[in-house]
């Protein structure tokens, strides 16, 4: 069995019986496990909460042949991380033929690798930052005369910031490609933006509002998002309504360009000489938590978290079982 993928427009349920039985997938085997355990349970709560029949799944501990036995009619993607937003789960729900939020295997394995993203964002005439590969201790040297100092050195395919390191001195290089090897054998340094984070939440298509992030760290590292509570969210972000409006139609296009659909985030670092934006990346399966920002975005909207929940719920009415 398989999906097909309708192109009309996301269903708009009225009524929870229309989802079925609904599968919220939690957990699995990443580096992202707690977090998205953080996530998931606080995605079946809302969904139990609005007379969703949803119920809790973790693949790390249940075979995903299950989903199809038991009966689930859809699945609510709440997985962080290497095998569950990079496409493998996708393609697994996709053999299964059960429908899914969010993006499909193409999108979700290409932005779960910030370098590849890069590239296909770039090419298609889009600002990000300059950056270096890094296949080795030897390409230190010249990443550190091209890019210069401070630079990011990033795991090209980990969420949440893990592997992710602010090098401010030469010294601290070599650290950082170990630490970001030791997580992905794909590494890369980027540019240091010298500015603020945005992001902005897409969802069913639509720009959310931004929000400009103000960490008490040196950036916005994974326990900044997900555990400190120094870390100040702006919502809204305090731009201009030009600016607003440039930064959300670079992050639908940035959403689009990637082929990505239905809900997930996009972020950006703002140059505070030149007050331009530049592309750092695109999450499709966003956190959840009290700590989470397409929920704050969405409360900045009107959307509450059960609403929320109830309307990525939707997008997974994009694809539907071959009849």
């Amino acid at each position: 069995m398989s999906l097909l993928v309708t192109q009309s427009a996301i269903h708009r349920a009225k009524l929870a019986s229309e989802f079925g039985k609904v599968a919220v997938l939690l957990g699995g085997d990443s580096s992202e496990r707690e977090v998205s355990l953080m996530s998931g349970n606080a995605v079946l709560a809302a969904l139990k909460k609005r007379g969703v029949d949803a119920h809790a799944f973790d693949p790390h501990e249940r075979p995903l042949q299950a989903l199809a036995s038991e009966g689930f009619a859809r699945a609510w993607i709440a997985l962080h991380g290497p095998g569950g937003e990079d496409g493998l789960m996708q393609g697994a729900l996709e053999w299964l033929g059960i429908p899914y939020t969010g993006s499909g295997v193409l999108a979700s394995a290409l932005t779960m690798d910030k370098l590849k993203t890069k590239r296909v964002v770039v090419g298609a005439g889009y600002v990000a930052p300059e950056y270096a590969v890094l296949t080795g201790p030897a390409d230190l040297p010249g990443a550190l005369a091209a890019l210069g100092l401070p630079l990011m050195v990033k795991p090209a395919s980990q969420g949440s910031s893990v592997g992710m390191t602010k090098v401010k001195s030469a010294d601290e290089l070599q650290q950082a490609y170990a630490h970001a090897s030791a997580v992905d054998p794909i590494v890369f340094a980027e540019r240091f933006i010298a500015g603020d984070e945005f992001t902005v939440g897409v969802l069913q298509e639509q720009a959310l509002p931004s929000i400009r992030i103000q960490p008490a760290t040196e950036f916005y590292d994974y326990q900044a998002k997900y555990f400190r509570d120094d870390t100040q969210y702006h919502c809204p972000s305090g731009l201009d309504p030009k600016a607003e409006a440039e930064l959300q139609a670079a992050a639908l296009a940035a959403f689009k360009v990637t082929d990505c659909v239905g809900w997930g985030r996009v972020d950006f670092m703002r140059d505070n000489g030149t007050g331009k934006f530049y592309f750092i990346e695109i999450n499709t399966t966003p956190g959840m938590t009290d700590h989470s920002l397409v929920p704050m975005a969405a409360r900045q909207s009107g959307i509450d978290f059960p609403e929320l929940c109830w309307r990525v719920l939707e997008t997974s009415f994009l694809r539907r079982r071959k009849s």
